[in-house]
């Protein structure tokens, strides 16, 4: 066995606690892997990141105070080189997007099978990167269509939460022709045919949160 200064250091990060029970006694079985931390919100991630600086940051992506995104750069700061592996039930393009653009290594549906899982941290560790080839697939789907205006995603925001063309032009202050126009540019942009798909389309893709 390993000296516990020679394994990997690996803080869990879930406001889940079964979740973070469960991660524990997977990797503290590792002869390689030891658990530093365990936080159950975004700043107390932060801050037991600070106070043991782990090799590998296991993240949900939607915790209080602070979400994953919001970790990861706040850490990044001080450490540009801190590497995190994002674990969620979440695959919307627009949340692997920002996780990956913060600057996240590896991201894992929560779902991900425990080899799969070990395997990412180790592959981290090493300075590797650890993208399913299907969440690969996605990002660059999405990323491949034309990218919406600010003013588009809160047309598309007030659609997704069921608002009428009239009360979305009231909400925003514009003109319900104005609103039109915005509906079939982002009808364009989506490739979509009506309200309905657009707003399935913006929930799956993380693009609007009701």
């Amino acid at each position: 066995m390993k000296p516990a200064e020679q394994k990997i250091r690996v803080l869990i990060a879930d406001d889940h606690t079964t979740v973070v029970a469960g991660l524990a006694s997977i990797i503290g079985m590792q002869p390689d892997m030891v658990v530093v931390g365990e936080a159950a919100n975004g700043r107390q991630t932060v801050e037991l990141w600070l106070k043991h600086r782990p090799e590998i940051a296991l993240l949900d992506l939607r915790m209080p105070v602070l979400d994953g995104v919001g970790v990861i750069n706040e850490i990044r700061q001080q450490a540009p080189a801190a590497r995190f592996i994002i674990l969620t039930t979440y695959d919307a393009d627009n949340e692997v997007y920002r996780a990956i653009k913060a600057g996240a290594k590896g991201y894992l549906l929560k779902d991900a099978r425990r080899e799969d899982l070990l395997d990412c941290i180790r592959k981290v560790n090493r300075g590797e990167t650890c993208i399913p080839p299907a969440l690969v697939e996605k990002l660059a789907a999405s990323m491949s269509g034309e990218t919406l205006t600010d003013r588009e995603l809160e047309v598309l925001t007030l659609l997704a939460r069921g608002k009428s063309n009239k009360e979305i032009a009231s909400g925003l202050f514009i003109t319900e022709n104005t609103v039109k126009g915005h509906l079939r540019n982002i009808f364009s942009k989506l490739n979509v045919l009506s309200r309905t798909e657009a707003t399935t389309t913006a929930l799956r893709r993380g693009l609007v949160q009701l």
